[in-house]
Order: structure tokens, then C-alpha cells, then sequence
């Protein structure tokens, strides 16, 4: 089974309504289809031009070569005006080859279709039938340079539309998605050599070299024992630019300085959440999970470029992200530690918002653990940075916890005595009352101090109990949704049986090792990620960013996740997820008008070959997906729930897809 030839973004046309920039309206959609016609009428009656005048010249000519020959003149001209003739047939020829490559090199073979005709929108009659002519045989396969696309945190983008951006505020390593066309609506390709990853838990110090051919973090970082090559893997020691005998040592070195019984970071089950900034290649998170701590690992796609695509490759949560102009996608007090190991960012600029916005996402009591020259260096400068550092936390009611060798550690306090006690006029300034701190997706940081809730104030605390009890206790936060226990409880259960099923279905297809890193897209309170809790995954929990932002219960259970439409690409590289769990994503991306087909190119560029994805959504839509499993190059492994009918007239279906493995040379084909 073959693949098309390769596209680039110049003759990849979009699909409809792309993700990135939905339509407005039907009729948008109805205008944009008159035109593409109108175009294509133009492009035929061309065509259809250079063929009249084609055959009119083979007639003449024919006609010609006829009297001729009959009169016995053999003087050469014919031969002369046959080859000129042959000549004409051949660049026609080629003419119409290329437009014939183009035009089916398009991701929608047979032009727009409205959502309807595809059988999106749940008429499972042209779902069976008339929809089939607006399914793709086949996906274009991007430039084998666009292996490692990130669509909205390309930088060539951004050099090409020319944005107007303050690097010193670091707004191009944030996210700035495609116009619709410049979109690379293709399938993107694998490194030559690509191999399926190594399975956690040896993945946490060795890959493929082939799988992230980048070495230059070797060289640049030697001394500092980041990762080592060795023949075809990237081994990586554990040591990071300010741990470089190892993490787990440094870590050891943390928990003594706090005083944790049996110098364990986890502290009994007290410490679970760690945000780690400028996190390197993550072993300093890779190395806290023995621990049962969970960190998500943070780095932009700066000059360290890869280092969170070798994080995932790992097997090591991680995200890419920057500490810039808008607030991270996490909900407030979402974490009991912040970690900083040089990770070379000012936080004093903006009158201290980038430290403040640490300070929204710590617990009461977190702690942000700083390693860096400015906590031990006495040259006029880092000293300098220290004491106005200290001011700055001093203000903000942080108080240092420990301080040794070359790292400091600070602590927030419990309620909001400290905040209401300050001087009139103290800067920074409590947030105004009517300040969301949960509000994340494309909201501006602000220069305030988030308070606590009165629920915090009062707890002296998240009155959170300890992991791993934490996952299934309900947590206080359910208030803020009007959810009981019961509730909770009951969700919890329900998708505890529903994993199980997952599991059945896949049957022999699964190991225990098979699969680390999970994603569910559409997470609500997190118990798809609860539900497995005994088999050695981590998920990234998304929450969209249009409903309940649920993503605080979601890190009140000890999990982790974002905030994330997926009418946009994900802030992740290509090949990095083994299982994508997708409950109702579709139902809801077709209800905002944005495209399904977009979607399915966007989960497959975030999936690892062999990967598997779950579809649980209504059986139409469901259907719908399952056309287009050929075109994308995915199997069915089992489905359940489409029969007319079935499950005592319940509507949803489950589909259990696996991406099959190809690569591309001079030519694409599959190598499965």
C-alpha cells in the first residue's frame, strides 16, 4: 500500500474550515465552495482551449503529410512538423500530469463537502452513502523537513508573516497558529531511520538517536552530563546545569533541606505537583517519579531546540511553554513546588509579574526551590539581583525556608493574613476581587498577588490529603462546580468500568509496557486518568478551553493536564503520544463549526506510529471517523455500539484505532 508524493506548503491546498481559523458561517462555507468552482471552470476551459488547438493542428498537419506523400515530395518537412507536433503532445501531456499530481495531492479529493455530506452531523443516511464521495483515498505526506512541525510555534511562520514581537518579552516562543492558508494540511513524516520507542522504564535514560536526530545538546552541554551519544541511542546520565552528578542527589539534597522525613521529596504524600521551568531534557522530573511526585516539565522550542521532544521520548510528562506575556494553561494553586535550576530567567522585569505568576500557580505553603549564581555568587552584580529579588518575595509574603550551598528555597504563606497586613500602597498589589486566576486560555499575565479563597483562608491550606489517597478523595474544590461526593464518586466509577472495556477491546494488542504516554482530550474531572492508576502511564489531562475549567480537580487529584481548543494545533512535537483518548472531542469540535478532518491530521501528527487512539462518541460520528482510517493510513482494532439499535438505544459507539508505521525515502512507502 502506497503513499501519494510528498507536499509541500505551496501546493498543499487547506482543508475546509480549518481548525485554526474557523468559519464564520454556512454561507462562508457555501462562498468559498463557488469559488474553488469557479476556479476549477477556469482551469478546465483552459485546458479544454489547448486542446482544441492541438487537435486542430494534428489535422492540418495530417492532412498535409497525406498530399504530400501522395505527390512524392520527400523533402523533410513533414518529419520536421512531426516532431513539433510530438513536442506539443508532450508538454500538454506533462501539463495535465501536473495538474492531475495537484489536484489529487488535495486532502479533500472531491472538493469541499459541507459538514452534512460527510456524515458529520449525525444524518447517518448520507453518513453510509452520499458522504462517501467527500472522503479522501488519500493525505498528502508533508516535506520530509517538516518531520518536527509545530504549527503554532513555527518559527519560520513567524519570519515569513513578518509579526511585529517583543523577543525580550519572549512573544515568539509563545503560540501563533496559521492562517488557514498556510496550513500543512499533510501527513508528517517520521525521520529516516525511525524506530518504535523504548519502553519506560528504560526510556528514561536511553532513545533512538534516529527518532530525535539531534546531537548538538551533547556537545554543548558535555560537561554537564545533560546526554551522551553512544553508537545509535542518546543516553542520558541524569545530570542537569546545576545537578551534573545526578538528579536524584540533588533531589535527595531538596528534601534535606526541608527537613522531609528520610530526606524523600514526596513528604510523606504532602508533595506531589512540581512545576519544573526551564526544565533541560526533564531528568530532574524523570528522576522525582520514583518518588511518586509528578512534575510538569516546562521549556520553549529556544536554541535549546528538542529538549522537550527528548523529555517525551523519554517517557517524561512535559510541555511546551514560556514564561512570557500570557499565563500558563494551569489553574491556580495547582502546585506544590516550583523548581528553577538556571534556568536563566529575569524575574525581576515587569515589576516581578513572571514571579507572580509563580506565585498563582503554588498551593498555600508551596515552595519555589532556586538554584542559580544569584543565591551564592558575591560579584556586585548577582549580589545586586539578590537583594532586590529578596525585596520583591519579601512584598509578595514568601519567606525563605532554607537556604544552602547554591540553592535557596522559598515559602508562601498559609491564608491571607500576611497580604491584608501590608502597608497601604505595597507593591505589588492584591488582584481585584473580579480577577479570575483560573481564567488561562489567551489571558494576560498580571502584576498581583492572587489571594486565597475563603475556603483556603479558613482551611489554612488546600486541605488535600496525601497521595495516593489523593486521587479518589473528593477534593474541596468540587464546590466550585456544585458537584457532590456523590457525583464524584460516581464518575469515578463509571470510567473505571469503561477503561476496563477500552482494555478488552484492545485485547492481545496490549501489554503492560505497550504504552506511556497518554493523552485524554476531553478529561471533565480526570478519572479516565484515575481509572489507570495501576498500570505505569502518565496521562496529559486537557481541558477545552469553552466549558468548566475542571483542570484544578484535575491537579487536586495529583494529575496533571492543560487547557487547550482543539480548533488549534497542540503546543507538542509530532510522535510523542502513545494513546489519545477522545470522549465526544469530535461531537464538540463540529458543534463549534471547526474541521474534523483537521483534527484527525492533528492527532495523527501528535501520535506515535503504532500508537492507539480512542473514539467514544455518537455512533454517526463514529462512522464517519472509521471512513477515514485508509486515507490516514490507521487500522481498526475493534469497535463496539454501531449496530442500529444496540446498547437499549443508546447512541454512543466506540472505535479503537492503531496507526500503522511507514517512512518515507525519495519516494514514500510503507515499511511496516
Amino acid at each position: 500500500m502506497g503513499f501519494p508524493d510528498k507536499c509541500s506548503k505551496s501546493n498543499t491546498p487547506p482543508l475546509p474550515h480549518s481548525p485554526l481559523q474557523p468559519l464564520n458561517s454556512k454561507n462562508e462555507l457555501i462562498e468559498r465552495e463557488r469559488e474553488r468552482g469557479r476556479r476549477a471552470f477556469v482551469r478546465v476551459s483552459a485546458l479544454c482551449a489547448i486542446l482544441c488547438l492541438v487537435v486542430s493542428q494534428l489535422h492540418y498537419l495530417g492532412g498535409e503529410c497525406v498530399a504530400k506523400m501522395a505527390r512524392a515530395r520527400a523533402d523533410g518537412n513533414p518529419r520536421k512538423r512531426l516532431v513539433t507536433t510530438v513536442l506539443v503532445l508532450v508538454i500538454v501531456g506533462a501539463f495535465f500530469y501536473l495538474y492531475s499530481r495537484n489536484s489529487g495531492s488535495s486532502s479533500i479529493e472531491q472538493g469541499i463537502k459541507s459538514l452534512k455530506d460527510v456524515g458529520w452531523k449525525g444524518d447517518e443516511s448520507s453518513s453510509i452513502t452520499e458522504g462517501d464521495s467527500a472522503i479522501p483515498k488519500t493525505i498528502p505526506v508533508c516535506d520530509d523537513r517538516l518531520s518536527e512541525l509545530i504549527p503554532c510555534l513555527d518559527r519560520n511562520l513567524i519570519y515569513q508573516t513578518r509579526l511585529k514581537l517583543d523577543l525580550t518579552l519572549m512573544e515568539h516562543y509563545e503560540r501563533h497558529c496559521p492562517m488557514p492558508e498556510r496550513r500543512y494540511n499533510c501527513l508528517i513524516p517520521p525521520p529516516p531511520g525511525y524506530k518504535i520507542p523504548m519502553k519506560w522504564p528504560k526510556s528514561r535514560d536511553q532513545v533512538w538517536k534516529a527518532n530525535i536526530p539531534h546531537t548538538h545538546l551533547a556537545t554543548e552541554k558535555s560537561d554537564q552530563n545533560w546526554m551522551v551519544v553512544k553508537g545509535e541511542k542518546i543516553v542520558f546520565p541524569g545530570g542537569g546545569t546545576h545537578f551534573h552528578y545526578g538528579a536524584d542527589k540533588y533531589i535527595a539534597s531538596i528534601a534535606n533541606m526541608l527537613n522531609f522525613p528520610n530526606n524523600i521529596i514526596n513528604n510523606e504524600g504532602r508533595l506531589r505537583n512540581v512545576l519544573d521551568v526551564g526544565c533541560g531534557v526533564a531528568s530532574f522530573g524523570g528522576y522525582l517519579l520514583s518518588s511518586n511526585v509528578i512534575a510538569m516539565s516546562l521549556a520553549p522550542n529556544d536554541v535549546h531546540e528538542n529538549q522537550i521532544q527528548f523529555a517525551l521520548e523519554r517517557g517524561i510528562p512535559a510541555y511546551l511553554g514560556v514564561l512570557g506575556t500570557k499565563r500558563l494553561p494551569y489553574p491556580s494553586r495547582s502546585f506544590e513546588l516550583a523548581h528553577c535550576s538556571r534556568c536563566r530567567i529575569d524575574w525581576l522585569q515587569r515589576d516581578g509579574i513572571l514571579l507572580l505568576e509563580l506565585d498563582r500557580l503554588l498551593r498555600p505553603g508551596g515552595y519555589f526551590a532556586y538554584s542559580s549564581p544569584e543565591a551564592y555568587a558575591q560579584d556586585e552584580e548577582d549580589r545586586r539581583i539578590w537583594r532586590e529579588m529578596s525585596d520583591l518575595v519579601g512584598r509578595m509574603c514568601w519567606k525563605v525556608a532554607a537556604k544552602k550551598n547554591q540553592t535557596v528555597i522559598w515559602v508562601k504563606p498559609l491564608t491571607n493574613d500576611c497580604y491584608l497586613k501590608r502597608a497601604p500602597d505595597t507593591q505589588p498589589p492584591l488582584c481585584k476581587s473580579d480577577d479570575d486566576p483560573d481564567a488561562v486560555w489567551g489571558v494576560n499575565m498580571k502584576a498581583c498577588i492572587s489571594r486565597y479563597s475563603d475556603q483556603m483562608h479558613k482551611a489554612r491550606g488546600s486541605d488535600l490529603v496525601p497521595w495516593p489517597a489523593r486521587l479518589t478523595a473528593p477534593p474541596p474544590r468540587l464546590a466550585d462546580f456544585n458537584y457532590s461526593t456523590e457525583m464524584f464518586e460516581k464518575d469515578s466509577e463509571v470510567w473505571q468500568r469503561q477503561v476496563d472495556n477500552y482494555w478488552t477491546m484492545l485485547g492481545n494488542k496490549i501489554k503492560p509496557d505497550t504504552v506511556r504516554n497518554v493523552m485524554d482530550m476531553k478529561a471533565n474531572l480526570g478519572s479516565f486518568a484515575a481509572a489507570l492508576k495501576n498500570k505505569d502511564v502518565w496521562v496529559m489531562n486537557v481541558v477545552p478551553e469553552n466549558g468548566p475549567n475542571t483542570l484544578k480537580i484535575i491537579y487536586d487529584r495529583g494529575l496533571l493536564g492543560t487547557v487547550h481548543n482543539w480548533c488549534e494545533a497542540f503546543s507538542t512535537y509530532p510522535r510523542t503520544y502513545d494513546l489519545l483518548h477522545a470522549w465526544t472531542i469530535f461531537s464538540d469540535i463540529i458543534d463549534k463549526e471547526c474541521s474534523p478532518e483537521d483534527l484527525l491530521i492533528e492527532m495523527d501528527r501528535i501520535l506515535r506510529p503504532k500508537g492507539f487512539i480512542i473514539v467514544n462518541d455518537k455512533r454517526s460520528v463514529v462512522l464517519s471517523v472509521k471512513k477515514f482510517l485508509p486515507a490516514l493510513h490507521w487500522q481498526a482494532v475493534a469497535i463496539s455500539g454501531v449496530e442500529q439499535g444496540s446498547d437499549q438505544g443508546k447512541d454512543d459507539a466506540v472505535l479503537i484505532i492503531q496507526k500503522k508505521i511507514w517512512l518515507t525515502s525519495e519516494s514514500v512507502r510503507v515499511s511496516e
